[in-house]
C-alpha cells in the first residue's frame, strides 16, 4: 500500500538496477501509453474538458473525457496518492476511446488544485518522488471513508446529468493505490448505480476494522477486478485469502488475482516502478470487466 515500505520497496528496485535520475527519465515510459494501454474493439474519437463538480464540501475539478457521439456508459476514475497528473488523465482519455464518459477526479480538490506532479514529468523518478512524498502523506490524511462517499456520489450525479453519458446504464469505478479502497466503499454505498469496480494495486482493502472494505462486499452488486502487487500479497499473503472469501460468499463476481514481479503502483504510466505488460494485462482486464457489466 501507499507508505514508507513502499518508497524503500521502490528504492531498493532503482539500486538493485543501477537507474538514475537521467536514464530513468530517458526511458520515456509515459511515451509508450499506446503498447500499455490498447483501445477496445474500435477506437472512438473523443472530446475532452475540465470541469467542476458540486459537492456537498465545494467544488471538485476534474478532467471528463467522452466519446464525440452518441451516449455511453459513465466511469468515475481516481488517481493513486501522487494526485491528478498527466497520466491519469491520459488513461482516462485512453478509456474514453474505448466507449465510456469519464471523470477523472482530484480527490484533494477540498485542500489544493495545484497538481503535486507538473505537467512536464513524464516520470516520477526517485528523486521527485522524494521531494512530493510529504506532502502526498499529508494530503492523503484529509481524506477518509466518509470524503469518499461523499465525493462518489456528487461524482454519479455529474455524470448522470451528462448528455454523453447513457444513464440507463450502471457506471463503473476504478481506484488505483489508495482510492483502490473507494471503488469498495462507493459500490456497497450505491449498488443500485454501479455496475463495476476496479482495484489496482489498491492499500487497505482488509483490515481488522469494522468498516473494512472487504467487510463491505455483501452490501455490493457490482462486478469486481482486484488487481495485487506481488510485493503487497507478500507483506500481506492472506489479504487475497479474505477478499476471495468475502466475495464468494455473498454470491458477487470478482476476478482477484496477484500480478507476479510487481512492485505496489505499477499500472500508472508514469510510476517508477511501472511493469508495461503486467499494466496492460490489467487494462485489459477491466476493459473485459467494464464490457461485462456496464455494457
Amino acid at each position: 500500500m501507499c507508505d514508507d515500505l513502499t518508497n524503500n520497496d521502490v528504492e531498493s528496485y532503482f539500486r538493485r538496477r543501477g537507474i538514475t535520475r537521467r536514464s530513468f527519465g530517458k526511458a520515456g515510459l509515459g511515451a509508450a501509453l499506446a503498447a500499455v494501454l490498447p483501445i477496445g474493439a474500435r477506437a472512438e474519437a473523443v472530446v475532452e474538458e475540465k470541469v467542476k463538480v458540486p459537492t456537498p464540501d465545494g467544488e471538485a475539478d476534474g478532467y471528463f473525457v467522452h466519446p464525440a457521439e452518441g451516449r455511453h456508459p459513465g466511469v468515475i476514475l481516481w488517481p493513486d496518492i501522487f494526485g491528478m497528473r498527466p497520466a491519469f488523465r491520459q488513461m482516462g482519455k485512453r478509456l474514453a476511446e474505448s466507449g465510456y464518459s469519464v471523470l477523472v477526479v482530484n480527490p484533494y480538490y477540498r485542500t489544493t488544485r495545484a497538481q503535486l506532479i507538473p505537467d512536464e514529468a513524464k516520470t516520477i523518478d526517485p528523486e521527485l518522488r522524494k521531494k512530493i512524498w510529504p506532502r502526498a502523506k499529508e494530503l492523503a490524511g484529509t481524506l477518509s471513508p466518509a470524503t469518499s462517499v461523499v465525493d462518489g456520489r456528487a461524482f454519479v450525479e455529474f455524470l448522470d446529468r451528462q448528455p454523453s453519458v447513457d444513464n440507463s446504464k450502471k457506471i463503473g469505478t476504478m481506484g488505483f493505490c489508495m482510492t483502490g479502497s473507494y471503488a469498495f466503499r462507493l459500490s456497497a454505498d450505491m449498488p443500485e448505480r454501479i455496475g463495476a469496480g476496479a482495484s489496482f494495486h489498491g492499500g487497505g482493502l482488509v483490515t481488522d476494522g469494522e468498516d473494512s472494505p472487504h467487510r463491505l462486499v455483501p452490501k455490493i452488486k457490482a462486478g469486481f477486478l482486484v488487481a495485487i502487487a506481488e510485493n503487497d500479497d507478500e507483506r500481506d499473503p492472506e489479504a487475497k485469502v479474505a477478499l476471495r472469501e468475502a466475495f464468494d460468499s455473498a454470491g458477487v463476481p470478482a476476478e482477484i488475482e496477484v500480478y507476479e514481479g510487481t512492485l505496489h503502483g505499477w499500472c500508472p504510466t508514469d510510476s517508477a516502478v511501472h511493469n508495461p505488460a503486467k499494466a496492460r494485462h490489467a487494462w485489459n482486464r477491466a476493459l473485459a470487466l467494464f464490457e461485462r457489466h456496464l455494457g
